[in-house]
């Protein structure tokens, strides 16, 4: 009883709520990575406007998000092979640049008018191939920055910073595509990873030395899938997170159609929308860093994992933007919970040396099959209309939640 109120006292002290945040190389990332993820934001929400005012099609707005899946699902995991040969510092400065470059090409395309549908498809492509050797290394980097102490709330730390930029970043997208147009979000997202770039290289990085294995890149792959595949705790999480985002997480690549359609809410609506699933999983990423000391973690896994998809039931059947915003707030937190939880219960499970590997599944289910999910939402769209799009998969993945809930208790006992 004694242990409990410590760590329950713990929990909820403000102080261990943002603990990770003295690690003066976690300040530099936090700091250029909230900068950079605003403008990323951004570019999130003015290029499926774009591709919607250029096509039309709810379709087309599916394709550009499956062509974002491409290069994850063909390069990630072997992006965790890289993540624990290489330097993992070294590798975000090239991952993060080659971002920047990419979203300037995009910003010019527009600006002198060239731009057609398939240049954002190529585009898209692109920046996937990059983020899928970013996205290993970042996550697998954290603990070179707090420690293994601290390694739990710092990612809820990341989660509230991927969150505050989710509410800024909207917003201002939609301002300035009201105002400026869609270049201008772009164009601001280029010069926005300067900032994580210059994090990186401000950061006093200790030399880490990298055992130097024998094996081949394929054993190596094959040592990462095995650990997962025998591991039942890390296997049923892996599993949460890939159904939750191929179906549930289908309903975000239709929010223009939702704003401009459904709703009949236009550019500003659809960064109101946006901006309130930020803010909701802003909130639930605080309530995992100030609980990071709570010992019920699969509890907080569990109610993530359900609230979420009833969520984009709810939404839609929503006709109302101010309701619909209100849903999309539980959402967010909903969602967020449910991933910060399963990240955080991975990560404090995974040996060091297998870290990257492990990681780039954890990459792959959670960055390529959202992209899958779109396409999916988006030919339901076509063919049934936004709102059975959304509601397609939201009740698949509230099924999986439940069959969770009631076949594999286990998960509800994480510590």
């Amino acid at each position: 009883m004694v242990e409990s109120a410590e760590v329950a006292r713990r929990g909820f002290s403000l102080a261990e709520t943002f603990a990770a945040l003295r690690h003066r190389n976690y300040r530099l990332f936090f700091a250029g990575q909230l900068v950079s993820l605003t403008g990323t934001w951004m570019q999130n929400v003015a290029q499926p406007w774009l591709v919607y005012q250029l096509t039309g099609s709810p379709l087309y707005l599916g394709i550009v998000s499956f062509a974002s899946a491409v290069p994850m699902l063909l390069f990630a995991l072997w992006a965790g092979v890289v993540a624990d040969r290489v330097p993992k510092w070294r590798l975000l400065v090239v991952t993060q640049t080659a971002m920047m470059l990419l979203a300037f090409v995009l910003a010019a395309d527009v600006f002198w008018g060239w731009v057609q549908p398939w240049h954002i498809v190529v585009l898209a492509f692109l920046l996937a191939t990059a983020n899928a050797f970013d996205a290993p290394a970042r996550h697998a980097f954290v603990i070179e920055m707090v420690g293994r102490d601290d390694l739990t709330n710092a990612i809820a730390l990341n989660s509230t910073m991927f969150n505050t930029a989710r509410i800024i970043g909207p917003s201002l997208a939609g301002i300035a595509l009201a105002l400026v147009g869609a270049a201008w979000c772009f164009f601001l997202n280029g010069v926005s990873f300067l900032a994580v770039i210059a994090g990186l290289l401000l950061m006093q990085i200790q030399p880490t030395v990298i055992a130097r294995s024998r094996a081949s890149a394929a054993k190596q792959l094959r040592e990462g899938l095995s650990y997962i595949w025998r591991n039942q705790t890390v296997r049923s999480l892996m599993g949460l997170v890939a159904v939750s985002n191929v179906f549930a997480m289908g309903y975000s690549a239709l929010m223009p159609a939702f704003a401009k359609d459904v709703l009949g809410a236009g550019e500003v609506g659809l960064g109101l929308l946006m901006t309130s699933v930020g803010v909701g999983a802003l909130v639930g990423s605080l309530l995992v860093a100030a609980l990071g000391h709570w010992r019920r973690k699969g509890i907080l896994l569990t109610m993530g994992n359900l609230v979420f998809p009833v969520m984009v039931l709810l939404l839609s059947i929503s006709r109302a933007l101010p309701l619909s915003m209100l849903i999309l707030m539980f959402a967010g937190m909903g969602f967020m919970i449910q991933n910060a939880m399963a990240n955080t219960l991975i990560q404090t499970s995974v040996p060091d040396e297998l870290r990257g590997r492990v990681m780039s599944v954890y990459t792959l289910v959670f960055f390529g099959f959202f992209p899958v999910g779109g396409l999916i939402a988006g030919a339901m769209a076509q063919e049934f209309g936004v709102p059975v799009g959304a509601a397609f998969g939201g009740t698949i993945a509230l099924g999986f939640a439940l069959f969770l809930l009631v076949r594999v208790p286990q998960i509800r006992r994480l510590e």
